[in-house]
């Protein structure tokens, strides 16, 4: 789920290239603040409803394939363009750019979707501490978020260099997200 482009990521990567690393850094920072808002928000919300309506689960659940179906349809759509194609955007200073990540991030559907549909089905109502459950899934996700979008940060700059000279490697990354995004779709719709 983290390596499928998405506003956060095209946020860090346009900032990345236009204004550099540490300006990637920076709003890296607002990016992940943002998924903590997200994950308290979701689990204190989750740990009581979830228990009290689980029908509400599966509902959740589905939205969140058609979600993925979604985003599986925009990588794979013709004209669709990839994440390292460079855009010009204006520079902004450092508070501004934390700002923007957070904002980014909280506006981002994915990541809402994400933590009220694909985490909750790992979560075991019989084990009992549904929101200690939740909190520790959606804390391994944010680790794991921030080490793969810190090393895209670092490399941004690299990577789009790399794919401008090699367009058929910028459908092949569009393919590849979007069969992923698909596949994961079906998945979640039918288990």
């Amino acid at each position: 789920m983290v390596l499928t482009p998405g506003p956060n990521m095209i946020y860090l990567v346009s900032r990345s290239i236009t204004q550099g690393r540490r300006a990637g850094i920076i709003s890296l920072g607002g990016v992940a603040l943002g998924f903590l808002v997200y994950l308290l928000a979701a689990n204190l919300g989750l740990a009581v409803v979830f228990v009290a309506v689980p029908e509400l689960y599966l509902t959740v659940k589905l939205a969140g394939a058609a979600y993925l179906g979604f985003l599986a349809w925009s990588a794979l759509k013709p004209g669709g363009i990839s994440v390292f194609t460079p855009q010009d955007v204006p520079h902004d200073p450092p508070r501004r750019l934390f700002t923007m990540g957070l904002m980014t991030n909280l506006l981002n559907p994915k990541v809402a979707i994400m933590y009220l549909s694909l985490i909750p089905q790992f979560i075991d109502l019989d084990r009992g501490h549904v929101l200690l459950q939740g909190l520790v899934l959606g804390s391994a996700q944010i680790l794991v978020s921030i080490a793969v979008n810190l090393t895209i940060v670092l490399a941004a700059g690299t990577i789009a260099a790399f794919l401008a000279r090699r367009p058929s490697w910028l459908r092949v990354q569009r393919c590849l997200m979007g069969t992923v995004l698909g596949a994961l779709a079906v998945s979640l719709a039918i288990n």
